[in-house]
This record gives structure tokens, C-alpha cells and sequence, in this order.
């Protein structure tokens, strides 16, 4: 099993040429808990998460400043490498991302094959738990062989989170997991995340402030002062404070709907 770690932001700024698209965050997320942030479209919430695994870097013209540490080690130090990095801190996608041309059984072991894995046993005990972690065993346990895009949309997100725990990294990144699902899948998907943050540590980023409330114990809040302008952590805290009695009144007005 994975060994869940803390992750740290210290003085992250992340943007393109052009500027930044968010600025200045220093976040302390502990391990093995669900920390979701949440803002209006344009705050750099996305980006922020990239960042976090060393994704944003592959956008042309990318930008980074500041810290990412994992426990201690800064993952944008000297001689670190990306791949390592992705490997460690996992990442799940807005919509699902199942390999079209594989199977359901080999687009959960691409990752553990591209880390070198060759032996078959070992390929299959790990697929195997792999697909038990992420809830989707029993619907797919006859048709390992069968194409993943045969799966409905909840199935593939869930198949998406299943390849991405299969080479057990340390923390688990999800960009709006369930924003392209029905209400029944966004359900399986949230329950899912709660079970998992047993043994990763999770970020999510949504839009769904009712999905932040749900399945988080920490939330960060970013907005955006204006067009041109960066985005901002404006206060991060215990999910129950942030909903109920948040400090900030810009956190207050986005809460209660008033803008954003």
C-alpha cells in the first residue's frame, strides 16, 4: 500500500509568458485527507493543481515560482524528475481519459508496465487491486479483456481513478472528477473519495461547493480581483469553519452566492 504524505506549497506562483494565473499560495495539505479548493472560473484553480505534480510545466510557455514540497523535498528542486514526480503525485481529469485502443485491463496497467513491470503475476495482483480500490471490481470482473470505452462515463472516471492508484503514489490530484457525470456516478465518485483518502492523500478541485462540503475536511478558497489579474488563496481552513463561519468576506460572498 501507498504511503500517504504531506504536500506544502510555499510562495506559488504558476501562469504562462503572459503572466500569472495564480499567485502567492503557500497551502499546507496533510495526509491522508481530502482538501478541496473551490472559485470562480478564472481564479487559477486548475493550474494550481498541475502545478502540484509538475503537469503545468508541459503547456508551452509555462510558468512556476516558489515551492512544492512533498514532506521536505522540494519536487521542482535540482536533478528531480517529472516522470518520478507524476508517478508519486497522481492526477485524475475533468473528463474521463481511458486509453481507447486498450483494454480495461491494460489501461490499468500502463502505468505499472512504463514504471517496468514485465512479470504477468505481478501485473495482475496489482490490476486487480487496483480496480477493488476503486469500486469497480465487480462490475468488470468478467470482461477484463473488453475495451474500456465499453464502460459508461462513471465506470471510465472510475477505471481513470483505478490507473492512477494501480502504481500506488502518495497523493492523489482530481480536477472537477465528477463535472462530466450524472448524479447517480458523481455519487459512487464521492463515496469513493472518502474511502480513499484512508491511504492517499487527496486534492480536489470542483466547482460543486455542495461535492467541497461532502467529501472534504480541508477547503481553500481562490478567487480573482479582476481581469489580468492572478488568482489568490484568500483563506483555507476546516471545511465546517470555511461553509459556516468563514473570516474572510470575500469567502462569505462566494459562499452564499452573492458573486462568483
Amino acid at each position: 500500500m501507498s504511503v500517504a504524505l504531506r504536500i506544502e506549497t510555499i510562495g506559488l506562483s504558476c501562469g504562462y509568458r503572459g503572466g500569472d494565473a495564480v499567485a502567492d499560495v503557500s497551502l499546507l495539505i496533510e495526509p491522508k485527507s481530502v482538501t478541496s479548493i473551490i472559485g470562480p472560473s478564472g481564479c487559477g484553480k486548475s493550474t494550481f493543481l498541475r502545478a502540484l505534480n509538475r503537469l503545468h510545466e508541459e503547456t508551452p510557455g509555462a510558468t512556476v515560482s516558489g515551492q512544492v514540497l512533498l514532506d521536505d523535498d522540494d519536487i521542482y528542486g535540482p536533478g528531480v524528475d517529472p516522470v518520478e514526480v507524476r508517478r508519486l503525485i497522481g492526477m485524475v481529469f475533468q473528463k474521463p481519459n481511458p486509453f481507447p485502443t486498450m483494454s480495461i485491463f491494460d489501461n490499468v496497467a500502463s502505468g505499472l508496465r512504463l514504471a517496468g513491470v514485465r512479470r504477468r503475476d505481478l501485473l495482475t495482483e496489482a490490476v486487480h487491486r487496483a480496480l477493488r480500490d476503486a469500486g469497480l471490481w465487480g462490475e468488470v470482473v468478467n470482461r477484463l479483456d473488453r475495451p474500456a470505452t465499453a464502460l459508461s462515463g462513471g465506470q471510465q472516471q472510475r477505471l481513470c481513478i483505478a490507473r492512477a492508484i494501480a502504481v500506488q503514489p502518495q497523493v492523489l490530484l482530481m480536477d472537477e472528477p465528477c463535472s462530466a457525470l450524472d448524479p447517480i456516478s458523481t455519487l459512487a465518485i464521492e463515496d469513493l473519495v472518502t474511502r480513499l483518502k484512508d491511504d492517499y492523500t487527496i486534492v480536489i478541485v470542483t466547482h460543486n461547493m455542495q461535492q467541497a462540503a461532502r467529501v472534504s475536511d480541508t477547503t481553500a478558497f481562490f478567487t480573482v480581483d479582476g481581469p489580468g489579474r492572478p488568482g489568490r488563496m484568500v483563506e483555507t481552513g476546516p471545511t465546517e469553519q470555511i461553509f459556516r463561519a468563514p473570516t474572510q468576506r470575500k469567502t462569505e460572498d462566494y459562499i452564499t452566492g452573492r458573486f462568483g
